[in-house]
């Protein structure tokens, strides 16, 4: 996969870059982009994701968009959905 920045890409084409890059590196292959629900909790009831996910989505998402993941507590918020993910990535581009 390429690594782009999400610079000049919509809303559309980060949330599904970003959906491609959760199956890809958490090895979701039961899961196609249409499965995760943008707005669904990653963590808990959501896709069931945990510290260590967390902690490997946040290197994939700087390795794919170029775009810095706080960690700890300031991360929570962020990491609450696709669609809050997909709004940090554009707004940190």
């Amino acid at each position: 996969m390429l690594t782009a920045s999400a610079d000049g890409m919509t809303r559309e084409q980060v949330t599904a870059k970003l959906k491609e890059v959760l199956i890809e590196e958490l090895n979701l292959e039961d899961k196609t982009p249409v499965d995760i629900d943008q707005a669904a909790p990653l963590f808990g009831e959501g896709l069931g994701l945990d510290s260590l996910d967390a902690l490997q989505l946040a290197m994939a998402i700087e390795e794919q968009f170029g775009v810095r993941v706080p960690e700890g507590d300031e991360a929570r918020p962020i990491f609450a959905s696709v669609d809050s993910l997909s709004a940090y990535i554009i707004d940190h581009s």
